[in-house]
């Protein structure tokens, strides 16, 4: 749900009332629950809100945004090293059955 809403902040600053009738209309979901996940991605700070009036305006926060990225980054490295690994031993693998695999004479 918190993933929607922001895919939902991503063209811009969005009030509250159209963020739930967004959510709405692909799960049955209560106005004070799309308010608890706002408050969630606030504390993050992934997104931020600006008050007009009696209404809240949602937005992503791009520096909070940035901040994720930048930790996610470290990350990177980790996952690539095994990836690579993964992907040698399967063409391995490959290159093992298509040598053991009985050839068909007829076919050349």
């Amino acid at each position: 749900m918190r993933r929607r809403l922001l895919e939902l902040l991503i063209p811009g600053e969005q009030p509250a009332g159209a963020l739930v009738t967004a959510l709405q209309a692909r799960v049955p979901i209560t106005q004070p629950a799309v308010s608890q996940h706002l408050r969630v991605l606030r504390e993050a700070e992934l997104v931020r809100v600006r008050a007009e009036g009696t209404r809240r305006l949602y937005a992503v926060d791009d520096a909070g945004t940035a901040a994720a990225r930048a930790w996610l980054a470290r990350f990177e490295d980790t996952f690539a090293q095994p990836l690579d690994a993964l992907a040698t031993e399967l063409a391995r693998g490959r290159r093992e059955r298509r040598r053991t695999e009985p050839r068909d004479e007829a076919a050349g």
